[in-house]
């Protein structure tokens, strides 16, 4: 299969007095399309560098990244923006919702950006929501939403422009533990149909819904492992039947 990231060398180095901070150091890096990657390491280790890189909301030091063998390390500013909202999507552990904006009006914003019509966005907007199941939530603004709720709202606009890649920094860490899991299975869901999700955290029991799991420390890549991952909808199911 194609891949989908593809890194050599790739650095992020930061003057720090009469010093460097070599916040990543090094990284080669192949990830096939439609793959589900959890980036993992302590605070410092690089792997919220490495999701800035690969985001393209960082430039590297040193080293090339390339998008579907595109070479976008040195696209200027404006084709950057326009790859960011075209493939890529994200999503935070922190939710970035309009507080005063409904569900729907949220979800609409990428598309906002990239010009399509009014009720382009709307149509997109409520299959979106559909399909992390807020369908009957549309017109609910974040105060009236659970935290669960909320992030799936988030998910819904990193998903609105059918990115090819869908980044999550940390997306369960302002969760309940089953709040999370129903989080894990949705990417998961996500994956099965055909998209590359790439998780960023610290947590094990995050990491092992995913099929890759690489771990970065002090800027380095480590180690680079391949798993079976853990099924997170039939935990749900487990846990609801208990």
């Amino acid at each position: 299969m194609a891949a989908l990231i593809e890194t050599r060398d790739l650095s992020r180095h930061y003057p720090a007095g009469d010093g460097v901070v070599k916040a990543l150091d090094g990284v080669d890096l192949s990830v096939p399309a439609r793959s589900f990657v959890a980036a993992m390491g302590p605070s410092g280790s690089g792997k919220s560098t490495f999701l800035n890189l690969i985001g393209c909301l960082d430039r590297p030091t040193r080293g090339t990244y390339r998008l579907s063998g595109e070479n976008v390390a040195d696209l200027p500013p404006d084709r950057l923006a326009d790859l960011r909202a075209r493939r890529l999507g994200f999503v935070f552990q922190s939710f970035h919702l309009l507080p005063r904006a409904d569900a729907l009006a949220n979800v609409e914003l990428p598309m906002v950006y990239r010009g399509l019509g009014r009720g382009a966005r709307r149509d997109r907007a409520a299959m979106a929501l559909d399909r992390v199941g807020l369908g009957g939530r549309l017109h609910h603004r974040p105060s009236q939403l659970s935290g669960g709720q909320q992030q799936r709202v988030a998910i819904a606009r990193a998903l609105v422009n059918a990115p090819d890649l869908l980044l999550a920094d940390e997306p369960t860490g302002a969760l309940d533990s089953r709040t999370g899991l129903e989080i894990m299975a949705l990417f998961q869901a996500l994956h099965a149909g055909g998209m590359a999700v790439m998780v960023v955290t610290h947590d094990e029991a995050v990491a092992r819904f995913a099929s890759r799991v690489l771990r970065f420390s002090d800027g380095h890549l480590l180690r680079d492992e391949a798993r079976t991952p853990v099924d997170a909808a039939a935990l749900l199911a487990e846990r609801a039947a208990a």
